[in-house]
């Protein structure tokens, strides 16, 4: 049985992080879009890779959101608050096994049957640069639709009542006691898994197509029982170089991770003793790390401060030598939020600046 690559991961576009809905949509389809938010311009109609992109609507939503400026300025100008949470995003691996045609309609089916039907926006699209690393990105709105298509509530607040059905009153904050229901189960724990093992399933059934030897699997190692090493996730641009044969470190890592993993089992077939693993929790912020880069490009900050070759060496040099990664993922953290500093005060400085002009003006 060979296994396919398996890659599914979620994050949430928030404006707290100095992040827009209108930004993310337009860099992953390579679009020139305004936020009229804010009034930024987010172009990215020289990126390249985008083979494929379409949004579906929920049979309530607004006909005029399959336009993705108008969808995703209205999900901007929806959300009031400094730190909304404006949209989830989906970034899975597409099998490369599968031809460009059946790629589309998997995304297609895992989109409708798992958020579409369940009443979000999902604005699909799916690059591919001809490195072997084909994925798809998928924004989904974070808020329902009443019947009339106007956007819902994420939240209600309803009041707390005692045995006999009358409102607590709370003597300390002088007020009626209350509590906050969501009106959808998309937040809910639990769900993020429903979705990863929605994804494997449904690959499992588009691979069986072509051939009975290929599957994948959304658990972790641990969780299968296997005990080799995962490898990194090296993304599109390490990827391209190792196919035109430069050599980088987090390709040798992988390559040294391979070799273990066979030298353990080897090891284990001779003597039946498990080799001693290193703690795998750092490899979910590895992938992390790699949305960090993405960060910056979305972003458009200068790389002068915050140097991602210096973090690869430092994450490196603690995986050789076995060190706590921590305080390495601290630093990167830590000019993560001084970027978002910056770009929130140029984003302060901006909206002055239009101030200023337009009293003016007046």
């Amino acid at each position: 049985m060979i296994t396919a690559i398996y890659h599914c991961s979620i994050q949430i576009i928030s404006r707290s992080k100095g992040r827009s809905a209108v930004g993310a949509a337009a860099y992953r389809s390579g679009e020139k879009l305004i936020n009229t938010w804010d009034g930024v311009t987010h172009d990215y109609t020289n990126k390249g890779g985008v083979v494929h992109k379409e949004i579906f609507l929920p049979s309530h939503a607004p006909p005029e959101y399959a336009e993705r400026t108008v969808l995703w300025n209205a999900v901007e100008q929806i959300e009031k608050n400094k730190h909304a949470q404006l949209a989830r995003e989906i970034n899975v691996a597409l099998p490369v096994e599968l031809s460009r045609g059946a790629q589309i309609d998997l995304v297609r089916d895992y989109c409708k049957k798992n958020f579409v039907d369940a009443g979000m926006c999902a604005d699909i699209a799916i690059h591919d640069n001809g490195t072997g690393n084909p994925h798809a990105h998928i924004l989904l709105t974070m808020r329902p639709f009443k019947e009339d298509g106007s956007w819902d509530d994420k939240q209600r607040k309803v009041y707390c009542r005692d045995e006999n059905g009358s409102r607590i009153y709370d003597p300390v904050t002088r007020q009626y006691a209350c509590e906050s229901i969501a009106t959808t189960d998309w937040n809910r724990r639990g769900k993020a898994e429903v979705w990863r093992s929605s994804w494997a399933e449904l690959c499992n059934g588009y691979l069986a197509r072509i051939s009975e030897d290929i599957s994948l699997d959304h658990r972790s190692y641990a969780r299968q029982s296997i005990q080799d090493k995962p490898t990194i996730h090296l993304g599109p641009s390490v990827t391209e170089m190792e196919r035109r044969g430069i050599r980088t470190e987090k390709g040798d890592y992988n390559r040294r991770i391979i070799e273990e993993n066979k030298n353990h089992r080897k090891a284990e077939k001779l003597s039946g003793r498990k080799r001693e693993h290193y703690e795998d929790r750092h490899f979910s912020k590895l992938l992390a790390y790699d949305h960090a880069i993405e960060y910056f490009e979305e972003q458009e900050i200068p790389m002068d401060r915050w140097n991602p070759p210096k973090w690869k060496k430092a994450i490196e040099k603690a995986m050789e030598e076995r060190l706590d990664c921590e305080r390495v993922f601290e630093r990167i953290q830590q000019d993560l939020r001084a970027a978002e500093v910056i770009r929130k005060s140029l984003n302060e400085l901006n909206r002055r600046k239009r101030r200023s002009t337009d009293d003016r003006e007046r």
